[in-house]
């Protein structure tokens, strides 16, 4: 449909068109024939719609509206009584979801240490290398004791 038509359609069917709306898609109406095809499907769409419309009010009997309430009661009845303590009781479908995310986590946590550990190289180091480190680094508390073993081995009662 050309834009024309498209942009006031609705109040051009609905009756509540402006005057000048309306002779703009009229005037284009009398040139279109398209327009026009595509406004006889949506008057027969809108007809449809107005035929499948009650004649008559449809009124709920007072029971229904009694279902309603009591059920709207017993919610909030529901909602009441939820306490601190309702929170620990898992239903199984939370549980599986708990279990679940721990497994993941701990998956991924295992293969980033693993990632890790294989940037080290594969062989373990040899004595020798430790040794060299140990000699590069002396701990400080291992001079201590060869100080601490010296001054008792030295001591005079």
């Amino acid at each position: 449909m050309h834009q024309v038509v498209v942009d006031s359609l609705e109040e051009y069917l609905a009756g509540d068109a402006l005057p000048e709306q309306k002779r703009a898609i009229d005037s284009h109406l009398k040139t279109c024939e398209e327009c026009r095809r595509e406004l006889l499907v949506f008057e027969e769409t809108s007809s449809l719609f107005t035929s499948l419309k009650a004649t008559e009010a449809v009124e709920a009997s007072p029971a229904f509206y009694a279902g309603i309430l009591q059920r709207i009661d017993g919610v909030r009845d529901t909602q009441q009584k939820a306490s601190l303590w309702s929170l620990f009781s898992f239903d199984p479908t939370f549980g599986r979801r708990v279990v679940f995310a721990s497994l993941l986590t701990l998956a991924v946590l295992g293969g980033y240490l693993v990632s890790r550990e294989s940037q080290f190289g594969a062989t373990p180091p040899t004595p020798e290398s430790v040794m060299a480190l140990e000699q590069q680094h002396p701990d400080p508390v291992d001079r201590d004791r060869d100080m601490m073993l010296v001054t008792l081995a030295n001591y005079q009662q």
